[in-house]
Parts: C-alpha cells; sequence; structure tokens
C-alpha cells in the first residue's frame, strides 16, 4: 500500500528524489514519514509530512538539505534530498500514521511502511 521508489548510486554532492506512492487508503487522512537505516544502525526518522502540507524533519543534517513534499492528488510524497553525502547512504523508507497521531520520528504508530529503497552516495 505503500511504494517507495527513486533510490539508486549516487556521487558526493549530488541529488535524487525519493517517490511514495499511497494505495488502499485515505490518503488524506494519514501522515507519511519518511525513515532510513544505514548499514550496522537503527532506523531514524528523517521528515515527515501532513495532508495540509505542515511538515518536520527530524534529522539536523538533513536540514537544509532534505524536503518532504506531498501531491495529494497523485497520491505521493516526495523527498528531494541535495548535497549528498556518504553518511546519507541508507535504505530509505516510507510510512503512513492517521492524522490523530502526530508525526514523529519513532516507528512505533505508523501503520503502513514501504519496502524501502536503497540510496548509496558514493565518496
Amino acid at each position: 500500500q505503500l511504494q517507495a521508489s527513486g533510490g539508486g548510486l549516487v556521487q558526493h554532492g549530488g541529488s535524487v528524489t525519493l517517490s511514495c506512492a499511497a494505495s488502499g487508503f485515505t490518503f488524506d487522512s494519514y501522515r507519511i514519514g519518511w525513515f532510513r537505516q544505514a548499514p550496522g544502525k537503527e532506523r531514524e526518522g528523517v521528515s515527515c509530512i501532513s495532508s495540509s502540507g505542515g511538515s518536520i524533519t527530524f534529522v539536523d543534517s538533513v536540514k537544509g538539505r532534505f524536503t518532504i513534499s506531498s501531491d495529494n492528488a497523485k497520491n505521493t510524497v516526495y523527498l528531494q534530498m541535495n548535497s549528498l553525502k556518504p553518511e546519507d547512504t541508507a535504505v530509505y523508507y516510507c510510512a503512513a500514521k492517521p492524522t490523530y497521531r502526530y508525526c514523529s520520528g519513532y516507528s512505533s504508530g505508523y501503520a503502513y511502511w514501504g519496502q524501502g529503497t536503497l540510496v548509496t552516495v558514493s565518496s
């Protein structure tokens, strides 16, 4: 019900846009978050957006470089990632939580998860 795509190999300083396409539930009733899990590390919340467009970024190191956005007409959320660094290498997941729950960088409360898309940033 969540399909993440757009990952791949990108050079240090490059850009990539991830997409998260939702289906099977009422998109406007959910907030969508992006998470990432680097090799050997725990999953961390990156950013989250509500259907109204309000968003929050949880990771200080990506502020000013990553932008989350939503196209409600397409039931799709994007994560624009610029000035990529090797430490951004991770599997990126999108997840959905009901709007009665606030956006958070913790995995709990998210009802649906995408399968993940790998972003590898070469040094």
